[in-house]
């Protein structure tokens, strides 16, 4: 089967470089279009109703076929591509890895991102204002909470749902780096999450990720430093 995939995307948009690293890691081919989603283009509404990224459209056996939000575009690439699996054989290890991506996308994504990302992200690019502090502060102190938690899985397992690389541990980082970009992330207090992280930014698929650069808005110095 051959296929021809283009991923509508933006680079510092956790749920996009969740299924960015899925596809390196199953070494698919695929054009980047970024979209700007905050400015609702016409072409990515055309696609997701919700006017979100990310959205894959597959062109399988000559028809397109169109993809949207992550947690779908994920489970799709594990049906579709399922020569390098990301979900255990297990049953158990599998519901582990929804639970984490569901603890991610949701918990992590309302008490971290709807906090540092909106203040040192949202805010500029939307021109609405500047960082609030106390803002600032509570979504640092949900990240300490959040590693203390990882930290703990971590003490137990090599991945963070199992002894295997998972769809968990891209979906998690997917999240983590976008804050590591910023430079909000503790690393010296948690040295198990930041082994974990470093084996994630040591594989291929991460790559891109590190090349990452959004104007206005610069990268931390440390960001595409694998021994960092």
């Amino acid at each position: 089967m051959t296929a021809e995939r283009t991923l509508h995307h933006f680079p510092l948009d956790p749920f996009s470089r969740q299924v960015r690293l899925a596809m390196g890691e199953k070494k698919l081919d695929f054009q980047e279009l970024v979209e700007r989603y905050w400015e609702r283009p016409e072409r990515l509404e055309a696609l997701n109703a919700s006017g979100m990224t990310p959205v894959l459209v597959d062109q399988v056996d000559g028809r397109p076929l169109v993809v949207a939000e992550s947690r779908a575009v994920l489970e799709y690439l594990e049906e579709q591509y399922p020569e390098r699996p990301l979900l255990p054989k297990d049953a158990g290890e599998r519901a582990e890895v929804r639970r984490l991506q569901q603890w991610f996308d949701r918990k992590w994504d309302f008490e971290v991102n709807g906090l540092l990302l909106h203040e040192k992200i949202e805010k500029r690019l939307l021109r609405i204002g500047a960082p609030e502090l106390a803002a600032l502060r509570r979504g640092r102190e949900a990240v300490r909470g959040h590693f203390q938690y990882l930290e703990h899985l971590l003490g137990d397992r090599d991945w963070l749902a199992c002894d295997q690389l998972t769809l968990a541990d891209f979906t998690a980082a997917g999240h983590v780096s976008v804050v590591d970009y910023l430079g909000e992330l503790p690393w010296d207090k948690f040295p198990l999450v930041k082994t974990w992280y470093m084996k994630l930014k040591s594989r291929p698929c991460f790559r891109p990720l590190l090349a990452d650069k959004v104007s206005p808005i610069a990268p931390a110095d440390h960001y595409d430093n694998l021994d960092f």
